[in-house]
Parts: C-alpha cells; sequence; structure tokens
C-alpha cells in the first residue's frame, strides 16, 4: 500500500489541480525581523481556507548557491551583506534551524524537485543523474503552469536531468548562446546527449562553455550572470501572464561559489584593496595539503565571498521591487534559500566537500507566501525536501495523475504529505496524518522523528580526482582511511547530532553548547565520553537519541553501505558517466 496509515488514517483529501491550501498560518501583527528586531514566534495554524478567487498562486523560488547562513545580516553578521533580505524578512518567515539533505549541489536539488532523500532519489557523486523520479515542474507543467529554470549552475542542466518538467531553461554558459538549452532546443539537447553519434557535438560544445569558464575565472574577468537571469525572470512572468498561466519559476545564484570574483563595487566596499586573482581560489590546494593560507588570505577570501553575497541580495532586491511595482507581489509565494553553506578554514578544510559540519549543511530559510506569518523560527527544524510538499500544497497540485504514486511522465511521484508543508496545521507532526510510505519510517508514525533531520553525502568521487592531483603535484600522498574518501550520513536535532563516517571514527555533537562542532563527544571506543562529568548523563541520552534516529533511516531506506573503495566506484560507472564528469569539470 502506498500510502502509509498513522495514529489518525484519514488520510489527506483527495486534491485537484487548481485547487488551494485549506491550512495557512494564523497572521498575527507582522514584525521586522533582521539584524535590529528579532522576534520568535510560536507555530500557528490559520483556519481561513484560500479559494479560487483569492487570485493566482504564482511561485518564485531562489537557490543562492553555496551561501552561508552566517555571512547574512539578515541572521545577524554584522556586515550589511543583505540589506534587501533584511526587508523581505519583514514580510517572511525566518528558519534558524533548516538543514540541506547533502553538502552540494546536485543531490541537494533533486531533493528540492521530488522530495526524497538522496539515497531515494540516487542523483549523487556515485550516480550524477535524476532518473526514474517525477519532479516538481514535471508536476506543474502538467498543472498547466508556466514553469521556468534559469541558473549558471553546471549541475543544473539537461545533463543531470534536472530541468525535466521545466518548459523553458537557461543555464547561462559562458561561450554557448544562452537559448542554446532553452524551451523546445532542450528536447533536442537531450536528443544529441542520447545518440552515440551527436553526442560527441553536445560533449565539445560543454567542454568549451566550461573551459571558457574557468580561464574567465582565473583571470577574474568572469561575468555574473545573475544580472541575466533576474532580467529573464521578469520576462519569462510577462509571457506567462499574457497567456493566462499561472508560473514556477526556479532559479539558481551562483556568484558565492568559488571562484570569488565580485563586481568592483562590491569589492571595493567588503574586500577593499583585495586581489581576488592572488587569493587561493582552488579549495582542493588547500584540502590536500598543497597550499596554506594563513589568517590575513583566509579574511580576504571572506571578504571576497561577502561581497558576492551582497551582488546577490542586490539583484534579488531589484527583483523583489519589479514584482511588488508591477502588482504580482502579494499572489506570489517567495522561497529563498542556500542550497548548501561553505567552509573557510573551519575543521581544516575549505569549500563544501568532505563533511556536513553545520555550517554546509545548517542553511539559510525564508519563506513569503499569502497566510504565511512573518516572524523568526527559532525552534522548528525545517528539512529542505519538505519545499517540495510546500509549494505542492501551496499550488494545489497532485503529482498523482497517473494514479497512486504515479506522475504526469508514468514515472514514480512522490504524494504531497501534509506533515512536511509548512503550510499544514500539522508541519513536523506526523503520528497525526498519514502520508507516503517512501519518505515515512516506522519511527515517524510514532512521533519518533518529527525533530530529526537527516543528511546523506555518498561517496565523494568527483572531488576526490581533482583532490588526489593537487596532492600528487606537490608530492603529497593522502590517507585512504579519511575523510576525503568516506561517505557520511548524519541525524541532527536542534540540541544534538550523530554522524556516521565510513572511514574514520563517528562524531557527536552537543549543538546547543557546541554549536562550532568542535568538541567531539564520541571516545575511541564510539561511546560517549564519561569525562564531563556534569554533562555525561545528558549528552548520553541526547545523542543516544540521535543515533537510534540514524539507525532507523539508514535501515529503512534500504541505503547500507557497499564495502567498496573510489576505484570500484570509478569502475561501476559507465564511460558515458565519467565522460559527462569530465565536461563538467569534476575529473581530470
Amino acid at each position: 500500500m502506498y500510502w502509509r496509515t498513522s495514529k489518525d488514517d484519514s488520510g489527506p483529501a483527495p486534491r485537484n489541480p487548481g485547487d488551494r491550501p485549506a491550512l495557512l498560518f494564523a497572521s498575527p501583527d507582522s514584525r521586522r525581523v533582521g539584524t535590529e528586531s528579532r522576534s520568535l514566534i510560536p507555530w500557528t495554524p490559520l483556519v481561513t481556507a484560500m479559494s479560487d478567487t483569492d487570485g493566482p498562486a504564482n511561485v518564485l523560488f531562489v537557490v543562492m548557491d553555496t551561501v552561508r547562513k552566517r555571512n547574512l545580516s539578515v541572521y545577524g553578521y554584522d556586515r550589511p551583506t543583505t540589506p534587501n533580505l533584511e526587508d523581505f524578512a519583514a514580510e517572511a518567515r525566518v528558519f534558524e534551524e533548516a538543514v540541506a539533505p547533502a553538502p552540494w549541489t546536485l543531490p541537494v536539488h533533486a531533493s528540492l524537485f521530488t522530495g526524497l532523500y538522496p539515497s531515494q532519489h540516487g542523483a549523487t557523486q556515485e550516480n550524477p543523474y535524476l532518473e526514474g523520479t517525477t519532479t516538481l515542474a514535471e508536476s506543474l507543467s502538467a498543472a498547466e503552469y508556466a514553469t521556468a529554470c534559469y541558473s549558471s549552475n553546471a549541475w543544473i542542466t539537461p545533463y543531470t536531468n534536472l530541468t525535466d518538467g521545466f518548459d523553458d531553461q537557461d543555464n547561462f554558459f559562458q561561450v554557448m548562446p544562452g537559448d542554446t538549452l532553452s524551451g523546445p532546443l532542450s528536447k533536442a539537447w537531450k536528443t544529441m546527449n542520447d545518440s552515440d553519434t551527436l553526442r560527441g557535438f553536445a560533449d565539445l560544445l560543454v567542454k568549451m562553455g566550461n573551459t571558457a569558464h574557468e580561464f574567465f575565472a582565473k583571470g577574474g574577468g568572469g561575468d555574473s550572470k545573475t544580472p541575466g537571469i533576474v532580467d529573464r525572470v521578469q520576462g519569462f512572468v510577462e509571457d506567462a501572464e499574457d497567456d493566462g498561466r499561472e508560473w514556477f519559476t526556479f532559479i539558481n545564484l551562483m556568484d558565492a561559489h568559488l571562484p570569488y570574483h565580485p563586481p568592483e563595487e562590491f569589492a571595493e566596499e567588503f574586500a577593499p584593496g583585495v586581489d581576488s586573482t592572488e587569493v587561493c581560489q582552488n579549495s582542493k590546494e588547500y584540502n590536500s595539503g598543497a597550499r596554506d593560507i594563513d589568517d590575513e588570505e583566509w579574511a580576504d577570501i571572506v571578504g571576497l565571498y561577502d561581497a558576492e553575497i551582497a551582488h546577490i541580495d542586490h539583484h534579488l532586491g531589484r527583483l523583489f521591487d519589479w514584482l511588488r511595482e508591477t502588482d504580482r507581489w502579494e499572489d506570489t509565494m517567495v522561497v529563498v534559500c542556500a542550497d548548501h553553506g561553505e567552509l573557510h578554514g573551519e575543521h581544516d578544510l575549505y569549500g563544501h566537500e568532505f563533511c556536513i559540519y553545520d555550517p554546509l549543511v545548517n542553511v539559510p530559510l525564508m519563506v513569503k507566501g499569502p497566510g504565511l506569518d512573518a516572524g523568526r523560527d527559532e525552534t522548528t527544524q525545517v528539512e529542505l525536501q519538505d519545499l517540495y510538499h510546500t509549494v505542492l500544497d501551496y499550488t494545489g497540485v497532485d503529482p498523482e495523475v497517473g494514479g497512486p504514486g504515479v506522475g504526469a511522465d508514468g514515472e514514480a511521484a512522490e504524494p504531497l504529505d501534509p506533515a512536511r508543508s509548512l503550510l499544514s496545521a500539522d508541519y513536523r507532526e506526523f503520528a497525526n496524518t498519514a502520508g507516503p510510505d517512501r519518505t515515512r519510517f516506522s519511527a515517524h508514525d510514532e512521533g519518533g522523528l518529527d525533530d530529526i533531520a537527516f543528511v546523506d553525502y555518498h561517496q565523494p568521487v568527483v572531488e576526490l580526482r581533482q583532490l588526489e592531483s593537487k596532492a600528487s603535484d606537490a608530492g603529497i600522498t593522502l590517507e585512504t582511511n579519511s575523510r576525503f574518501y568516506s561517505r557520511m550520513r548524519a541525524a541532527r536535532r536542534t540540541d544534538a547530532k550523530f554522524v556516521r563516517n565510513e572511514r574514520i571514527p563517528d562524531e557527536a555533537y552537543r549543538l546547543d553548547r557546541d554549536p562550532g562542532e568542535t568538541e567531539n563527544l564520541l571516545g575511541a571506543d564510539g561511546d560517549v565520553r564519561d569525562d564531563l562529568a556534569d554533562e555525561a548523563e545528558a549528552d548520553a541520552e541526547a545523542i543516544g537519541e540521535v543515533e537510534s534516529a540514524l539507525a532507523v533511516f539508514e535501515r529503512e531506506i534500504d541505503g547500507e553501505w557497499d564495502d567498496v573503495d573510489d576505484e570500484d566506484v570509478l569502475d561501476d560507472m559507465g564511460e558515458e558517466a565519467k565522460d559527462r564528469l569530465q565536461d563538467l569539470g569534476y575529473l581530470e
């Protein structure tokens, strides 16, 4: 049976495309939420239902790629990196405890688009494609939504299938014309990649684009694609409304991803006098031990990073102002989040590989929508894949148009789970609702996982190639029983976190008193240390609970790790997969 029966076996009512959500939040006075004033609000459901007369249910979904929560002034950072997001927060719910299901782009976006964990949708470093699952865009397009995806991230392309279902998409490559992969031509692009005869030409185009991007980035000359993406959104929205259609627009903004070469006006404010071509812009050089970075250089790097974030914020403000000025703001749900964060020397790491510490997976999340309270939520833990369910709930779109568990394209479709919609009165109260088997585990039905988020990081095969190359060039031999070669999983609660590592000792942290995850509470025997007398008993209980939750996840997700090394994984990959990773610059 596809639907798991819980204590309340009534289940959600059937939904039709065009239905509006029946449960939203209560609406006490909206309060300014920013660096000057923060308000903590309770989770309160609204009893008023929306109807078809309430206007269109449009969605703008923004992912700020590689943006760390700590570096946003809307989250209390002491540099004014995000003034426009501070203004946005006055109308949005700002979540402090949002968790990404992985620390890098591909699996996180696949989870956003399917509602599944990485081990379920399978788009990981070991197999970098999303296959066999109906996406959010496919469901919305089948319900006559106009859908668009604009990004300059090389993973969000027809190559990886992440753009499936979007009516219009553009990856904004440096060399290829912007429209090459958009609209009807995206189908031709897929045909080229599926053809042994034509794929060589497609490979050449992508290789040209990535080679040019690397060339421009090294010299600091690569232009940001964010201004063009914002312009493209405006044109798409106008065209969709001219056709009388509701719209869903997804954008990924890459400015804060390495390398950091911010526009001059932002560099002058946040990194005055810093030459972006002189600082370390290759995380693999540092992580391999081939290059050291001192405190002064780290400060320069963070300044450039902050400038890139400020540039994103500037253009988001421009887009938000346009929506307001054209009277579209009130009818638009706006989601702003990061797919993952970034490390700048913490834990002796640079970038977003080889670990699942909180700077990478505890991400910013802000949501504005009709009926959503403005305020700061410091207690509710949100899994990013819950946004899939939130958008379905808001738009009233049923993904199972092909029958139970079947989407419009005939592939498996994850149905709406009311306990995973931010619009639901039963959000994260799994025992109170029925939900889909695939993302419900046995402990959900007993209420044992309401406050748990899971992180699922597969073997970092594609990162290892560059890391090994940098190490080899420097005469360094990497230890294979290290985090560089390890798969990792975590169960996280707002107060505690347990990390299962494949090749290094497991880790456990009390996040409530050690948010920097500097003190591993596990001893050499794998048990909670007893040398912290005052906290030992409480630590053992909290860590035991999250470890037990992770054991449930591992058992029921059917994702046990096989005893293989990185060479075995590459041997199992098809030549096409390895060729595509090389095209995208992750293999040398």
